[in-house]
């Protein structure tokens, strides 16, 4: 137990907290929220909902007030070595005498609930640990300190846990970039960070932030979704498993392409299954994602300038960098910038069978976004030497898309052949094919192959890959 290292209470007058909730604030909805399905639900138990909306009231009102105590009574320095259980225990222990102080009583579903929400405040995230916990959430979006949302199954829904308002909110986005070394203020609105169990946090903060602090956080998968996973959740088949294994193994420089949270990275980490052990990985990210299972891997991660504006290392410096290293194959976790050039050239120069990924809603899309990086890095070329110059270093770009019922497929395979006059010449191996809608709105639809044969089928059964011609027949439905 840590009551030894309990600080002396300061004899200070104690205010006894009003057992009534404050009085119910009537705000007029929006049309949006009017017209959610979730309110109309809400108002068919009118009684119920305000009995628990006035306990949850009470909760909220109560952990403030104990939190506040606990940083005055808990010598957080002596507790840093400390065992949950004691830890918890001892939290128990200052909750109950000032549970008891104040004449304060909670059932015991209560109690429990709130020594789990004092726990989660004084060593974790406060609300957010709940989300963090829980396996079935993919991201977490928090849009002020009283709407919350989570992504299951590739939908959004709202959830029931809210912030006690804005200073709480802040106080956790202080703790989780000051973790880091970062920090979020009104001279440094937004922030990239990430948490210690690998999750992807994003945070903007007032003034910015109209309506309050925005905090995205996309969570970090302990299970590595490995290909035969994604072909039984449906994302791909196995003739194009085949295919992506012949292409990754024979060193195609590859593009995974799509929109946000279409499950870019999961598809990168899937391909990367089918590199040899043997061979030296470096990998480049502003967030460190990848989970690559290879023995040899290299980790790289960018860093934003300091309070002073130094010490800013960029996706451009570390690929630089990594190119004196003796990578066998470079992957960098997302292309947006200047390190399109410097990526392009590694792909150009002996380090065939990299891979990155971009933004992009098609793989014509994806040549164009390329294209628009390297003008935009200011590089004066004609537009035809650009377009050599992707044609050359691009093999593969694989398609990822988030379709509207939330479920993520790889939606297309197209092959750069080469160019034609001034335009890059493409031919889609595999897509898929949408046929329809279920009456609950899930989406119908096949894989088939397009009947074009790989342009590199030479290539493959020369690296002993002799794929059969019946994986490039169309698939009839």
């Amino acid at each position: 137990m840590f009551s030894r290292y309990k600080k002396q209470p300061e004899a200070q007058p104690v205010q006894t907290p009003a057992t009534t909730p404050e009085p119910k604030v009537q705000k007029t909805p929006s049309a949006n929220a009017v017209a959610r399905r979730p309110l109309q639900k809400k108002a068919a138990e009118p009684v119920v909902a305000d009995r628990d909306r006035k306990r949850k009231e009470r909760l909220g009102e109560i952990k403030i007030e104990l939190h506040r105590e606990l940083l005055e009574n808990l010598n957080l320095a002596a507790l840093e070595n400390a065992g949950e259980a004691d830890l918890r225990a001892e939290i128990s222990s200052i909750a109950s005498e000032v549970l008891e102080s104040r004449n304060i009583v909670l059932n015991r579903e209560d109690r429990m609930q709130l020594n789990k929400e004092l726990y989660d405040e004084v060593t974790g995230l406060g609300p957010l640990e709940t989300l963090l916990q829980d396996d079935t959430v993919n991201d977490i979006l928090v849009n002020g300190p009283q709407q919350i949302f989570v992504e299951r199954d590739g939908r959004l829904e709202i959830s029931d846990i809210t912030f006690k308002d804005e200073k709480h909110l802040m106080r956790i986005i202080d703790k989780i970039v000051s973790a880091v070394g970062r920090r979020v203020d009104e001279s440094n609105p937004y922030v990239d960070a990430r948490l210690a169990d690998g999750s992807r946090f994003n945070a903007m903060v007032p003034p910015i932030a109209v309506d309050g602090s925005l905090v995205s956080i996309r969570k970090f998968k302990k299970d590595k979704l490995g290909i035969d996973d994604l072909v039984n959740f449906g994302a791909f088949t196995e003739e194009m498993a085949a295919y992506l294994q012949a292409a990754v193994s024979t060193r195609l420089n590859i593009i995974v392409s799509g929109g946000t949270g279409s499950g870019k990275t999961t598809t990168l980490n899937a391909l990367s299954s089918f590199i040899d052990d043997a061979e030296r990985i470096l990998t480049i990210e502003d967030t460190a994602e990848l989970q690559l299972q290879q023995t040899h891997v290299g980790r790289m991660e960018s860093r934003p300038p300091n309070v002073e504006g130094k010490g800013e290392v960029s996706p451009r410096d570390c690929l630089k960098n990594a190119l004196r290293m003796r990578p066998d194959r470079i992957i960098v976790g997302e292309t947006r910038g200047a390190e399109v050039i410097d990526m392009l050239q590694a792909m150009n120069t002996g380090h065939d069978g990299s891979m990155t990924t971009i933004h992009a809603n098609s793989a014509r899309d994806g040549i164009s976004r390329l294209e628009n990086m390297i003008a935009m890095a200011g590089i004066e070329m004609p537009i035809k030497a650009v377009r050599s110059q992707i044609s050359s270093a691009v093999n593969l770009i694989v398609q990822a898309s988030r379709l509207q019922d939330g479920s993520r497929r790889m939606t297309s395979i197209t092959e750069i052949t080469g160019m034609e006059g001034d335009v890059i010449s493409m031919q889609e191996i595999f897509k898929f094919q949408r046929v329809g809608l279920t009456p609950d709105n899930k989406i119908i639809g096949h894989f088939t192959a397009t009947g074009v044969r790989s342009h590199y089928s030479e290539r493959f059964r020369l690296w002993g890959f002799d794929l059969p011609t019946s994986i490039y027949e169309p698939t009839t439905v």
